[in-house]
């Protein structure tokens, strides 16, 4: 840690409020780790996002957690450069911009009693097959209208979802949204679509056999919501989100989820921890294997 602020006094230039700063910030975490039997050398990424949540949980101000992260992301860049780390566990959490976003998710009840909502009838049947998939897979709205039958492997109930850059990952399929594409798939789609389906098409498809639209799909989701009281709430993002939340509060992990979900910056995971109830020593304990 000395070297380090001497590094910054000497060859940065860095003023000696600035130092102090530094160095505060990192004693404070230093503080923080060795309550947990951990050290600055064997931080983890998951250290480093358990900090910034008790940092929040304290109410600390924004500028506050960004001026820590910073320095603390700063600190691990050096420790890479002399060769002596071979990862920065602070790279993922970005500077917090303005309010941190609220995430509201529905009730497990409500989720449940939203899948049984749609009919039996061909709309009915792809309805609930898109409800169960989104939150079933946590899919974001573009990945749900990009979605082809290539994608798509009911045999071994998983799927590969593809965000707007192209990016890929491999999700599961749970018993109920494997359960509802398949009947969607063999019942109803070939009708709805006017032809049988080949590895490019689009899964999900309106009645003009064209593929489902953000705007399209929005409208779904706000006539189903306006059959719990949620019109105003139902958006594809609460069901993203109810995914997210609902995986934590049954005891999964953040990583997990981040795998899950696509997302690179740990400050979206933090969000959804933060209404979980889950304590930090709660994920130390779920994320490390020495806990």
């Amino acid at each position: 840690m000395r070297e380090f602020i001497e590094y910054l006094k000497n060859e940065k230039g860095k003023a000696e409020n600035t130092l102090i700063a530094y160095e505060r910030d990192l004693k404070a975490f230093e503080k923080y780790l060795k309550e947990r039997g951990k050290s600055l050398r064997t931080c983890n990424e998951s250290d480093a996002v358990s900090y910034v949540l008790e940092l929040n949980n304290q109410n600390k101000s924004k500028s506050t957690i960004n001026r820590k992260a910073s320095s603390l992301r700063n600190y691990y860049d050096y420790q890479i450069e002399m060769g002596r780390a071979s990862a920065n566990p602070f790279s993922k959490i970005k500077s917090v911009k303005g309010d941190r976003r609220q995430v509201d998710y529905l009730s497990i009840e409500e989720a449940a009693k939203l899948m049984t909502l749609p009919g039996d009838d061909k709309k009915g049947i792809r309805d609930r097959a898109l409800l169960e998939f989104m939150y079933g897979t946590g899919a974001r709205v573009t990945e749900v209208v990009r979605l082809t039958f290539a994608d798509l492997n009911l045999r071994m109930n998983f799927v590969t979802l593809k965000d707007a850059d192209e990016e890929s990952r491999i999700v599961p399929l749970g018993k109920y949204a494997a359960e509802a594409m398949t009947t969607y798939v063999e019942e109803a789609y070939d009708e709805i679509r006017g032809k049988e389906h080949e590895d490019d098409d689009f899964v999900f498809v309106n009645f003009r056999g064209e593929p489902l639209t953000r705007q399209g799909i929005w409208k779904i989701l706000k006539d189903y919501g306006a059959m719990i009281d949620a019109a105003e709430r139902m958006t594809p993002q609460i069901l993203r989100d109810s995914f997210a939340v609902h995986i934590l509060q049954n005891g999964g992990d953040l990583k997990t989820l981040q795998e899950l979900m696509g997302f690179e910056d740990m400050s979206v995971g933090i969000a959804y921890l933060a209404v979980t109830d889950i304590h930090v020593r709660d994920v130390f304990k779920k994320t490390h294997p020495r806990a």
